[in-house]
């Protein structure tokens, strides 16, 4: 993968300190939308062009993370310096919770040397404009209907993805929330690691600034008071049955939310 500079440096990254203009502070939803929609009908634009390669990934991505930041949201991701020293594909195992973490991700990952592929459900793909984007990143494509089919896949076109040298993101839930619940997180990811003999990454994520809509669910109120996290556990390596290493990735999640959660 071509070289991707990112926008933070060291082992964290925390929001700077900015001050809002009177209509972001006024009407902060309206404002990323319209800068998030930019954003994507541009990509969209150059994907149908068929010019729109992972640095371009990666940059739409930091630019998503700017205009949350110029709305008043702040970001405090830590343990990246567990990605600095894996020099070939991985899984990254996290919970799921918003849309935020679908846009995010790519540029608090990509610039440590990994290329990136999804996990996605398929109506991702079918969604107007923004499915030109996720099309063109070439997910594996699961349909949430029979469990025992999206398995077979993950395993196939996941194991394939890795070998084509791309790291793959899981969210194993079934659906986006808010309060996780272990019972509803299965081991789909430890699975496919156990299977290719490659390393996971818990990730942990509390992404409740950008909230779940009424009508649209991916398209709730933008809540800048409530701080962004993301943290990266240690690499680990499946052993066994891996069930020690998925109850890992669970208490590695329950922990940071519980620290996050009483913050505010």
């Amino acid at each position: 993968m071509d070289d991707i500079k990112g926008f933070y440096e060291g082992t964290e990254y925390h929001s700077p300190q900015r001050i809002t203009g009177w209509w972001s502070r006024l009407f902060p939803s309206l404002t990323f939308y319209g800068r998030a929609i930019s954003i994507v009908w541009h990509a969209s634009r150059r994907v149908r062009n068929g010019h729109y390669d992972s640095a371009d990934w990666h940059d739409d991505s930091a630019r998503t993370v700017k205009a949350l930041e110029e709305v008043g949201c702040r970001l405090e991701v830590t343990g990246i310096e567990h990605l600095k020293d894996i020099d070939r594909p991985c899984i990254f195992i996290g919970n799921h919770m918003s849309t935020l973490e679908t846009f995010v991700l790519p540029s608090l990952i990509m610039p440590h040397g990994f290329d990136l592929a999804y996990v996605v459900k398929r109506s991702l793909i079918d969604y107007p404009v923004f499915g030109d984007i996720v099309k063109v990143r070439d997910p594996v494509v699961v349909d949430r209907v029979n469990p025992r089919e999206d398995l077979k896949v993950v395993m196939e076109e996941g194991a394939r993805r890795l070998e084509q040298g791309r790291s793959l993101i899981i969210f194993p839930q079934h659906t986006r929330t808010v309060d996780f619940d272990p019972k509803q997180f299965n081991s789909i990811g430890i699975k496919l690691a156990k299977k290719t003999g490659v390393t996971v990454v818990p990730v942990a994520l509390l992404t409740w600034a950008w909230s779940t809509g009424r009508l649209i669910k991916d398209f709730g109120p933008i809540i800048p008071s409530r701080t962004i996290h993301f943290a990266f556990g240690e690499p680990m390596e499946v052993i066994g049955k891996g069930q020690e290493e998925q109850q890992r990735i669970v208490d590695f999640i329950q922990g940071n939310l519980g620290i996050w959660k009483a913050k505010g």
